[in-house]
């Protein structure tokens, strides 16, 4: 007969509790504190990618008010994700010099839930996917999601259940590439503004969301500049200069495109 199920057995705490292995010899304070954040990270990482899997089907099943619970959910969950850099930000620059040579070819880079998010979102580069050697942890969820429909795409669903008129190319478009602004879109989600006050509730949560993201980019920009400056990143990773590539990108462009004529 199997030992009651208990709080610690249930999280597995034990086995949680064991995965944080500074690498520095003794090790350094700062170490810990890196590990736990990032792991954190990937954690609530995990669980967006399991709500926006849930967004997908409320999109396409016209379910606005599954949707709209959902979206204040993961805003919440960005909200954390910026505040966790406050966290971080109390590491020095010379608190991470001091175990960042152990970090050897480990890089924030090689993340692949992020790249996840970010196709879920729809900003995909096939160069992401060829960045991954295909024996590399995640390889084959980055490629099926490359070849799935974004959350973008399930909100072209959401909008033709409300009536909209979605153009045949934006449906069957090749769901490989990165969703954009579309002028035909934002018509009819302006026309939903001003007719139906429920849907406008859902536009502005996923503008909260968009923001929280876009914030939550430029913080860790801001964070990695004053942390490494102009240095390469662990591994050889190309550092800020990438990063600001994606910033101020938005994922629902149509919901930014029509704000001054609101």
């Amino acid at each position: 007969m199997p030992p009651p199920l208990t709080y610690a057995s249930y999280l597995d705490l034990e086995k949680l509790l064991s995965l944080q292995k500074p690498r520095s010899s003794p090790p350094e304070h700062d170490e810990t504190l890196f590990i736990i954040i990032h792991q954190t990270y990937e954690l609530w990482f995990k669980q967006l990618l399991h709500e926006f899997e849930k967004i997908k089907r409320d999109f396409s099943a016209g379910d606005l008010f599954g949707a709209i619970h959902t979206f204040k959910r993961v805003r919440t969950i960005m909200k954390v994700l910026v505040a966790q850099v406050d966290i971080l930000e109390t590491m020095t620059p010379s608190s991470f010099s001091s175990f960042r040579d152990r970090l050897e070819t480990a890089s924030g880079f090689q993340s692949v839930q992020f790249r996840e998010i970010e196709f879920a979102l729809g900003y995909k580069r096939e160069s992401t996917v060829r960045y991954l050697k295909p024996d590399f942890p995640g390889y084959d969820r980055l490629q099926k999601l490359f070849h799935e429909r974004s959350v973008v795409d399930h909100f072209y669903d959401f909008l033709a259940t409300r009536g909209a008129q979605i153009p045949d190319d934006l449906i069957n478009r090749d769901v490989t590439q990165s969703n954009g602004p579309d002028e035909r879109v934002q018509t009819e989600i302006l026309r939903l503004y001003k007719r139906s006050p429920e849907c406008s509730i859902l536009f502005e949560l996923m503008t909260d969301f968009d923001e929280g993201l876009q914030e939550w980019r430029y913080r860790h920009i801001k964070l990695v500049e004053r942390t490494i400056g102009a240095k390469k990143g662990t591994g050889g990773s190309p550092g800020v200069p990438f990063l600001k590539e994606s910033l101020f990108k938005p994922v629902f462009h149509d919901l930014w495109a029509i704000r001054h004529e609101l």
